[in-house]
């Protein structure tokens, strides 16, 4: 691959973060509740930990394991990020994505995934994107159908945040189905 690409949506800039978005990112990631709708992102958010993510983008895109883009609206507002996690062999993806609380219920993230899924299918060739949320999080759900993906099931108590057993639910869409919207 020859560099993170830079994407773009109606409302959205899709671009490689920066070192310069570290503060931006703590601040809105860094928000429990937030934090409480994803599998990985760490709560407290500490200092530096907002940097050594974003340093790790570049070389992870370089060996094809992941993309990683922050979501931004214009001018230079960023407000989440978006992601894929490329399984090369099986020519297969996880998506995956935050907003930060003020930015929540306003179409962004269906926006942004939309922009991801679209990059997968018709860059990337692959061939099944899938995604999982906590059933708690019913708002992330919606997303998902809105992509077009189809429920194949929940996995039971799969994921533990904050020291509780989480359900998630599994959505995905293969390349001939997204075609076919």
């Amino acid at each position: 691959m020859t560099g993170i690409p830079t994407l773009s949506t109606n409302r959205l800039i899709l671009r490689p973060f920066n070192l310069n978005d570290a503060a931006r990112v703590r601040e809105l990631a860094g928000d429990r509740e937030v934090a409480a709708t994803t599998a990985n992102i760490p709560h407290p958010y500490e200092e530096g930990m907002a940097e050594e993510w974003i340093a790790g983008h570049a070389g992870s895109f370089e060996s094809g394991k992941t993309v990683t883009l922050a979501i931004v609206l214009e001018p230079e507002e960023l407000i989440g990020a978006v992601g894929l996690v490329l399984n090369e062999l099986h020519r297969s993806a996880e998506l995956g994505y935050w907003i930060g609380k003020p930015y929540w219920n306003q179409g962004y993230c269906t926006e942004a995934a939309q922009e991801m899924v679209r990059y997968g299918f018709e860059v990337l060739g692959l061939n099944r994107i899938q995604a999982r949320y906590m059933t708690k999080n019913p708002a992330s759900g919606r997303v998902m159908e809105k992509l077009g993906m189809s429920h194949e099931g929940v996995l039971r108590q799969s994921l533990t945040r904050f020291g509780t057993f989480e359900d998630a639910a599994m959505y995905s869409i293969l390349h001939d189905e997204y075609r076919e919207k």
